[in-house]
């Protein structure tokens, strides 16, 4: 059997939050709904931070409240503090079959972009998670933890590595399931990645961690590349490209999600999705926000189609 890798998609949150169209709680659910169909399993919906500070998501307690329930999906919402998990709590309650929705609890590895996204230093949000994450386990909500500026920051330039595992250790104490460790602005080379999952690789176990790449400069796959060599086997991955931290200077360009399934395909890993349908969710997407995206292998693949050209082999190595 072939090996395989675990898709996580970013798009309905990472990708949405900083799009100048925001999208009513319709257009997110077909949004959804399509990726679901395209046989993604692990899906980011919404996020719990105060509305003021992310006008885009401020429907996410609504969002969750309809989100189905397709077969063997599960989604997470982003949780700041105690607040947050009430109010996913809450969503969750007015729902009639609540699909399961863990919590993300997020910290940076930035202590300057720590401040500037939840107006605390790196200490004082991981003090107050441990409130979150034992509220979370007494609720019988699952955790999945995120570690962003975790290659570099656009404030304070080199980020140590060992302070990024040292935050990743502590979520995972937490009960965090997984850490994604996320490279936001999309600097990372891939002597950093193999750097770092070195530091962290033998204590924590590959499965343990996710990678979540920003491709900003052109480098996410070579990160991918270095992640399957360590034995990571989940990434994190936003549909065409989709995405970007209002709190980030430069934290556009999430890496796309047809892009990452096209290399894993043509590698021969197996991910369980559709690559139709899930050219059809980005082709979705694109309309739904209005511009196009920068995803190339969506880009490519729409001009093949639109031309009637007959599209590569996905699954052919290239």
């Amino acid at each position: 059997m072939a090996p395989h890798v675990t898709v996580y998609e970013v798009g309905p949150r990472d990708g949405l939050q900083n799009e100048p169209a925001v999208l009513s709680v319709e257009q997110k659910l077909e949004l959804i709904a399509a990726l679901c169909a395209a046989g993604l399993r692990n899906v980011e919906a919404g996020s719990f931070v105060s509305p003021r500070w992310i006008p885009a998501l401020a429907d996410s307690g609504e969002l969750v409240s309809r989100l189905p329930r397709p077969p063997g999906v599960r989604f997470v919402a982003l949780v700041p503090n105690v607040q947050g998990l009430s109010r996913l709590r809450e969503a969750l309650a007015r729902s009639a079959a609540p699909p399961p929705v863990d919590a993300a609890l997020f910290v940076s590895a930035s202590e300057t972009h720590n401040r500037k996204n939840v107006n605390k230093g790196i200490d004082e949000t991981l003090a107050a998670l441990v409130e979150v994450a034992a509220a979370a386990r007494q609720g019988g909500v699952g955790l999945r933890g995120y570690v962003s500026m975790a290659w570099g920051c656009p404030y304070e330039g080199a980020v140590s590595p060992a302070r990024v595992v040292e935050i990743a250790r502590r979520l995972l104490e937490l009960g965090c399931g997984q850490v994604s460790l996320g490279d936001t602005v999309g600097v990372g080379t891939p002597n950093q990645t193999r750097d770092l999952l070195e530091r962290l690789l033998g204590p924590v176990r590959p499965e343990q961690l996710a990678l979540h790449l920003h491709d900003t400069r052109g480098g996410a796959l070579a990160s991918v590349l270095v992640g399957l060599e360590a034995g990571i086997t989940t990434f994190d991955s936003s549909i065409g490209g989709l995405g970007g931290c209002p709190y980030a200077p430069g934290a556009s360009g999430n890496l796309a999600t047809e892009d990452l399934v096209y290399l894993l395909r043509g590698m021969g890993y197996e991910t369980g999705i559709d690559w139709d349908r899930l050219l059809a969710a980005g082709a979705l997407a694109q309309e739904l926000v209005g511009r196009r995206l920068p995803g190339k292998t969506l880009q490519a693949e729409l001009a093949t189609r639109s031309a009637g050209r007959t599209p590569p082999n996905p699954l052919r190595s290239v």
